[in-house]
């Protein structure tokens, strides 16, 4: 059951909104270190661009395989930590995380997500808001007005004229409906472009290829599902794999472990708390 898997991550004070946000495709949740990020804690891959401003006494510190280090509040791309490449530590961490839909994520950052290269600075994307937003964070009586803060700023930050193509927006919103289970060798023809088109659009706006994106969007469930209590015989059958040795490499592929560790990992079991409306 998924409050037993909620029992292993209590580490985490996990907050999130009353209510879901009023900006489609955004979804808010904060996380108050309790002792687990001071080991060390493994980031999932995950469809979503994610932000996280700290405004705790400590910082997390952001690693990659290749050593690279970001401190602070970070901004990723869809699908960071692939592989198992990525970890967070520190303590005393506070931070308020955002869950973007690549889709917004252009008119909220001001760059698209194809264009964030693994973990990068927030302060790099947002330049000096992203200090003020921290300060006005820290000074906060409540988690609900720095969740109110917080939508606030993107909600200025969101421009009125699309930036996704119409044709780019139907192929993922087709991905995400489908949980990946979907033929992306279609989806090209369902909406009137050429296969290199549509790879060469969808990439540069959302930040994957169309099958990648696929392939992530069915890991995220297959994931959950596993971190849930359901078998891995079930989980494969039902969620688009040829068989358990499929999803084995999958999981493998994007989280750097096997589906019977995966199912442990403590910020998936507390995703249901952390993010109630799933928004993408």
């Amino acid at each position: 059951m998924r409050s037993s898997a909620y029992e292993r991550a209590s580490v985490w004070d996990v907050v999130s909104p009353a209510g879901p946000s009023r900006l489609a495709g955004v979804g808010m949740a904060g996380f108050r270190d309790g002792g687990a990020a001071s080991a060390g804690q493994r980031v999932i891959p995950h469809p979503s661009v994610m932000l996280a401003v700290d405004f705790g006494s400590g910082s997390p510190v952001v690693a990659d395989a290749a050593g690279r280090r970001q401190r602070g509040s970070v901004a990723a791309g869809p699908g960071m930590g692939f592989g198992g490449s990525v970890w967070v530590r520190g303590e005393n961490i506070e931070c308020l995380q955002v869950r973007l839909s690549p889709l917004i994520t252009r008119t909220v950052l001001g760059v698209s997500p194809a264009d964030l290269d693994g973990v990068v600075a927030l302060d790099d994307v947002w330049g000096r808001e992203a200090a003020r937003i921290r300060e006005r964070l820290s000074e906060a009586s409540s988690w609900e007005e720095r969740f109110a803060l917080t939508e606030a700023l993107l909600e200025r930050r969101c421009g009125a004229q699309a930036l996704v193509d119409p044709e780019v927006a139907w192929a993922w919103r087709r991905i995400v409906g489908s949980r990946g289970i979907v033929r992306v060798e279609g989806l090209a023809s369902e909406v009137g472009w050429s296969r290199k088109r549509l790879w060469f659009r969808f990439r540069s706006q959302v930040g994957l290829p169309p099958k990648r994106a696929a392939q992530l969007v069915r890991f995220d469930r297959a994931v959950h599902r596993l971190v849930a209590g359901e078998g891995t015989a079930q989980v494969a059958a039902e969620g688009g794999y040829a068989d358990q040795f499929h999803l084995h490499r999958d999981v493998m592929a994007f989280a750097g472990v096997t589906p019977s560790v995966v199912a442990r990992e403590p910020w998936l079991a507390v995703d249901d708390v952390a993010w109630p409306d799933h928004t993408r």
